[in-house]
């Protein structure tokens, strides 16, 4: 992937804050899955399921990350997918959600985004 800027967008709903890191404004969910996931810092948590969610569709033409984070309860209601130009191969969102609910990923994660900055 090319080096890009990553938008990331802040924005308040009823149940708190919610944040979408994309890379195309306006951000467009043609394929999408959701997962809960407990309090971290959103946008550390976002660029990890970005990345893992890159490496695995990277290959699916004109595919473009989009991860949302919406505040709820005492963690985040997560929706990742993102835009695609051109058709969606079906089981794409099944592939999504197998995703956001591994188990050892969800740890690194979660893990990641508990980290203070610059600390390891």
């Amino acid at each position: 992937m090319r080096n890009r800027k990553w938008h990331i967008l802040r924005e308040h709903s009823e149940t708190g804050e919610v944040i979408t890191l994309c890379c195309e404004q306006p951000p467009r969910f043609d394929v999408a899955a959701q997962a809960d996931l407990p309090a971290g810092n959103p946008v550390r948590l976002a660029h990890q399921i970005r990345q893992d969610m890159w490496r695995m569709l990277q290959s699916m033409r004109g595919y473009s990350p989009v991860v949302r984070l919406e505040a709820q309860g005492q963690g985040w209601r997560v929706t990742a997918g993102g835009r695609v130009l051109g058709k969606v191969p079906p089981g794409t969102a099944d592939r999504i959600s197998d995703l956001l609910e591994n188990q050892s990923k969800r740890g690194r994660w979660v893990a990641h985004s508990n980290r203070r900055a610059g600390k390891k």
